[in-house]
């Protein structure tokens, strides 16, 4: 299992690859628990009517259960096409704005945000902009709502364990014998750490949900599909990784694996700039 979290030489060419297929970005990603959205409007302490500004909102995953509680809210996405069909995708709801641009250059309007949310996407903005940008969006005591997605220990364990001699065989850049933590053992401290130095936010409010999804063998594929360490792969590596990923399923697997995940819920409220 690859791991989609980039590092810095690698962060804007990869930012831009999931814009390659925005459709099947749209089909094939998973949601998020609703109790995560609960969670925000009591953390966050917003309701209908408030203001979000969401950054890197894909083709609207997390847009769209924004939108139905009632929030107002302006999306920036960087992809056109993934914007195009978040655009489709929040067609019914007025109150939703979807702006195509990079948030690290966008132009922050004048009226300040209640809450800046960021689902799976926070990691891809520039690290020297991001804090004190999502800071200056933000209405004073306003929230910045960063939502990470790890792929933990569950489901079908011994599946994670075999896939490993797939990926070993494709990619190079797999260390030998890599494991999927248990959720008890991610590290949240970089989320923190970055907060505390930013001196714009105070504490972070951590709230964490683990959930399973089942997939078929094509669904499982399709969801390898989108991710930027995958599609980053040459064609032929890729391929070949995939093509044994699906004989591993199909052959000792009855054709369907169940994936764990663990989204986390990352809050924290501005404080005064310090001057």
């Amino acid at each position: 299992m690859r791991d989609d979290t980039p590092d810095e030489t690698r962060r804007a060419d990869l930012s831009r690859i999931f814009d390659e297929d925005a459709e099947l970005y749209d089909r094939a990603r998973p949601g998020y628990p609703p109790e995560l959205f609960d969670d925000l409007t009591e953390v966050a302490g917003t309701g209908p009517g408030c203001h979000v500004l969401e950054v890197g909102a894909g083709t609207g995953q997390a847009t769209l259960p924004l939108a139905e509680r009632g929030y107002r809210i302006t999306a920036v996405e960087l992809g056109a096409d993934m914007a195009a069909v978040a655009r489709r995708n929040l067609a019914g709801f007025e109150a939703v704005e979807i702006v195509t641009a990079d948030f690290e250059t966008w132009p922050l309007p004048e009226e300040p945000f209640d809450t800046v949310v960021s689902a799976t996407a926070f990691h891809w903005i520039d690290p020297a902009v991001r804090m004190a940008k999502a800071a200056d969006a933000l209405r004073p005591g306003g929230a910045l709502a960063v939502v990470a997605t790890q792929h933990v220990a569950g489901g079908s364990e011994e599946f994670f364990v075999d896939v490993q001699d797939c990926y070993e065989r494709f990619d190079p850049a797999t260390p030998p014998g890599l494991r999927l933590p248990a959720a008890a053992d991610v590290d949240t401290s970089d989320h923190a750490d970055e907060v505390a130095r930013s001196g714009r936010f105070g504490p972070v409010d951590f709230r964490r949900y683990e959930w399973d999804l089942t997939y078929t063998t094509a669904e499982y594929l399709a969801v390898l599909r989108t991710y930027s360490g995958h599609r980053a792969l040459p064609p032929q590596a890729r391929e070949g990784l995939l093509e044994c990923i699906a004989g591993l399923i199909d052959r000792r697997y009855g054709g369907r694996v169940t994936k764990r995940y663990l989204t986390e819920l990352r809050v924290s409220r501005t404080v005064p700039a310090l001057r």
